[in-house]
């Protein structure tokens, strides 16, 4: 029955939820006013068509213009660039009023016992040339959140905090050693959420952290056909948290006894100091693999790297298969794009990894063979968060001894996995044939 039994009248009982009990914070004023429309029923909740009168404009949800707080050429709270948001009147700040303070439980001088948030989820940072690079800022929401203790907490937010990334590593050490998240439910492909089809890179969750918890979570995985698959989970159990449930043993296996990963092996960004917009060179001494395909550039181009150059090398697109790591309408993927063998007196662009270098060929072909196995790939598919790979991606794959070859036959029996997890491989990663990149 709720509050009927304490206030009879309907008009006394909303009086007292919309004026007591409901609290919010826009982000822009034009949020305001839709919240406001929404929840009042009238942009202005203080006019005659407000379901609710007050006798102000805002009602309880409020739009604060916040200035950033510059040092040193950033805001000291959300990190964004003074060039990118040191803006006239004119201008949204961008400066969220409930980031932008140390005493967010000031902004209202209450206590609350729910929040609930599907909050900005990134700012332009300015990098990335042409200023396409976004830094996350969906994160500062949370542990603000945290910081006032309310009995829930749940929050709408990308996936991408759970393998770290740019700004993030330290707020999933946080997120994985908190018992007090109970739930967390997980959309790989972020349009299987939002009816409207928005395509958030690495996918969409949401969680319920509890006052009251302390123990393990229920993790849901929300599947393409529709179905959920659903576990309960200790978060911490690995430096990273592994977004499928029936991946999890998988992944125990792979890395017990292995004293080294594939990551080990794979170069960092920029393996010849070579950006991915270079040109080739008539009297090149150097064949070059770059985007545009295989050319020659001269020696004195090369900016480090110095010691592949004369070794056989297996190179990887930095750029997954897939976009963002979304599978396809069926729930599968490729994971990796182009894997190729480039011989000695060779480099690559800034568009590639090198995953391996060798005296002998033979090895780097046994590396592509292992590359190509669904194993593998199901592996590095655990550790996509975006588009763009990092050595980091590899960090879940065991490195192997390359005089002999690896067919995926091998590694299911090395790695004593059982018939359901080999079918759930196989569910989710497609075949690629052994001497075709194309996909086919």
């Amino acid at each position: 029955k709720g509050l009927e039994p304490k206030f009879p009248d309907l008009q006394e009982r909303i009086d007292h939820i919309f004026k007591k009990q409901l609290y919010g914070i826009a982000i822009t004023e034009l949020t305001s006013l839709l919240s406001r429309r929404s929840v009042y029923c009238s942009k202005y909740p203080n006019s005659e068509f407000s379901v609710t009168q007050f006798d102000n404009a805002e009602g309880n949800i409020r739009y604060r213009r916040i200035q950033h707080k510059w040092k040193d050429g950033k805001c000291l709270f959300c990190g964004v660039p003074d060039s990118q948001y040191e803006r006239g009147e004119e201008f949204e700040t961008h400066a969220y009023e409930w980031i932008h303070t140390l005493k967010p439980e000031e902004i209202f001088n209450m206590k609350f016992d729910v929040i609930i948030s599907n909050p900005p989820y990134q700012l332009s940072d300015g990098g990335g040339g042409a200023g396409k690079s976004a830094a996350p800022i969906y994160h500062y929401f949370v542990q603000q959140a945290i910081k006032l203790k309310p009995r829930f907490l749940t929050m709408v937010i990308p996936s991408r905090w759970f393998t770290g990334g740019k700004g993030l590593n330290n707020f999933r050490a946080k997120m994985l050693n908190d018992k007090h998240i109970s739930k967390i439910v997980d959309y790989a492909d972020s349009k299987d959420c939002f009816p409207s089809g928005v395509d958030i890179p690495g996918g969409i969750c949401y969680f319920l952290w509890e006052n009251e918890h302390d123990g393990t979570c229920e993790v849901t995985n929300m599947l393409k056909s529709g179905q959920r698959n659903t576990e309960q989970r200790i978060l911490n159990e690995l430096p990273i948290f592994i977004r499928q449930n029936k991946a999890l043993n998988i992944v125990k296996k792979a890395q017990k006894d292995h004293a080294s990963m594939l990551s080990d092996m794979v170069s960092s960004r920029k393996p010849f100091g070579l950006e991915s917009n270079q040109k080739f060179d008539s009297d090149g001494d150097v064949l070059l693999r770059s985007s545009f395909g295989l050319g020659k550039i001269r020696k004195s181009r090369i900016l480090s790297g110095f010691e592949l150059l004369h070794k056989w090398k297996v190179i990887v697109s930095k750029v997954s298969f897939e976009h963002a790591g979304v599978p396809d309408k069926d729930g599968m993927m490729r994971v990796l794009s182009v894997i190729e063998k480039l011989p000695p007196n060779s480099a690559c662009t800034e568009s590639y990894l090198v995953v391996g270098v060798f005296d002998s060929e033979e090895y780097a072909d046994n590396l592509i063979t292992y590359l190509k196995t669904k194993f593998v790939r199901f592996l590095i598919m655990q550790m996509l968060a975006s588009m763009n790979m990092s050595k980091a991606s590899y960090s879940l794959v065991p490195a192997q001894v390359f005089s002999r070859s690896w067919d995926d036959s091998d590694l299911f029996k090395k790695y004593e996995l059982t018939s359901d997890e080999i079918a759930f491989i196989e569910s989710v990663i497609k075949p690629m044939n052994g001497g075709d990149d194309s996909g086919n």
